[in-house]
């Protein structure tokens, strides 16, 4: 048995339940040998083969076991059985950072501090060529000693991940952080797109709100390409100016890590040389990611759903402002809860999306058609007050990896759909939603 009681492979005792995602949970554990505690992060493989995340996962895996710095959550060993993958990792005792900036701002030294342990572990990762690709408090852990630890490296990419134009061109990330060039279609410099991110980061901890927030996504995205954001009055004017240069909506003008370490204010108390002493003595071995799954990592695709969808139309997200005419976009994003529409991004591929979609259809009795062109219909049996409810789903590919969902009320009781949308849908779809358009959980703006 892989899990015999609460001990994982006679090697580590399984404790409470730290977390959850829609395809992994994490859990606190201790070594048996060592009495270490550690996190242990537990990875449906069913689920991450039928919804094609084997490459996700995979480039996880790689990544962390390259990057060794003591401000990153460290991958200490990899092991799987045949339905499930074990991350045992580094435990981050005082949990995310996000925590502490949601009770407001932070002091100066410290949110510095802070900044400073970033830069650091960010400019490693970059040396060994991973770009992160979603940094933001949530994703920034603290141990027992409040020391920084960067985490999460599910969206990061490898050097050779680039194209033959050096860059990359999945869009990614989290939308309040997300570099303006990640959000158009010509590709964007990894590195780049973290200090942008890293600049975000620095705006939270001192202000204790977002530098860009809108409820209405297109236009934080139009604030975010043009970096219109407002500095409260108790910064100080060396962080204004050096945010100036970090949240440059050009990258090619951004500055870049090794000015930012030269900064006056970023180098206030800052000591690197045992962090570089650390690094230097402690290089990492690359894991066998392939070897995690085995030969079922290239049959994906006869686990896949077996609903096939019709490519989702390619879009871009600035190509979705110019369908104002089409869409009714200042209807879509106003707090209403009579409108009958409602649109959402995600960063999952169509067929994840798909998956969750045809699930939550089962759960709810509605009969699934798939429609052209990305269109899919949700059709119930019971009639309601005004005939049996009918949703239309269309999914709009922004990239590969990046899409947006309409939800639509084509027949029916508003009120039932509405309920519906409330107390089944939007609970069911939380962990394929990047962000409910005219929602957020992010930091919002005092």
């Amino acid at each position: 048995m892989e899990n015999k009681g609460n001990v994982l492979m006679q090697r580590y005792d399984f404790g409470r339940l730290l977390g959850q995602g829609n395809f992994a949970k994490v859990y606190h554990g201790r070594s048996l040998k060592s009495g270490q505690n550690v996190a242990i992060k537990v990875i449906d493989k069913e689920k991450v083969l039928k919804v094609g995340l084997i490459n996700q996962t995979k480039r996880e895996i790689s990544v962390m076991g390259l990057v060794k710095h003591p401000n990153v959550v460290e991958l200490y060993e990899v092991m799987a059985t045949k339905t499930k993958i074990y991350f045992i990792m580094e435990y981050a005792k005082g949990g995310e950072l996000f925590n502490k900036v949601a009770k407001g701002r932070l002091k100066e030294d410290i949110a510095r501090k802070y900044f400073q342990q970033l830069i650091c572990a960010i400019d490693f990762c970059h040396s060994r060529g991973v770009y992160h690709r979603d940094l933001k408090p949530e994703n920034l852990l603290l141990d027992e000693n409040g020391i920084l630890k960067v985490s999460d490296f599910g969206l990061s990419a490898l050097a050779e991940s680039k194209h033959q134009d050096g860059l990359l061109h999945t869009m990614c990330g989290t939308p309040a952080y997300v570099a303006p060039e990640v959000i158009g279609r010509k590709g964007y410099d990894g590195a780049k797109a973290d200090i942008w991110s890293c600049g975000v980061i620095l705006f939270v901890l001192l202000a204790g709100y977002l530098p860009f927030h809108d409820s209405n996504l297109i236009e934080m995205y139009r604030k975010i390409s043009k970096a219109e954001y407002k500095c409260p009055n108790w910064f100080p004017p060396e962080v204004r100016r050096l945010l100036v240069r970090i949240l440059d909506p050009s990258p090619h003008t951004r500055i870049v890590i090794a000015k930012i370490m030269e900064n006056p204010w970023f180098r206030k108390g800052l000591n690197c040389k045992h962090i570089r002493t650390k690094v230097e003595n402690k290089e990492k071995v690359p894991f066998n990611a392939d070897a995690i799954f085995g030969p079922s990592g290239s049959n994906s695709d006869a686990t896949e759903a077996k609903l096939e969808l019709a490519k989702p139309m390619n879009l871009n997200a600035f190509d979705i402002i110019s369908l104002s005419t089409g869409f009714d976009l200042s209807g879509l994003f106003v707090d209403n809860d009579q409108k009958e529409e409602v649109q959402f991004t995600s960063t999952q591929p169509a067929s994840a999306i798909l998956s969750k979609l045809t699930d939550l259809a089962g759960h709810l009795s509605l009969k699934v058609q798939k429609k052209e062109q990305g269109l899919l219909k949700l059709d119930g049996s019971n009639e309601g007050r005004n005939g049996a409810l009918s949703i239309d789903v269309e999914i709009f590919e922004i990239s590969p990896s990046f899409h947006l969902v309409e939800l639509r009320k084509s027949a029916g009781d508003t009120l039932e759909y509405q309920k519906m949308l409330k107390q089944d849908i939007k609970p069911s779809l939380k962990e394929i939603v990047w962000a409910w358009h005219g929602e957020t959980r992010h930091l919002e703006q005092q």
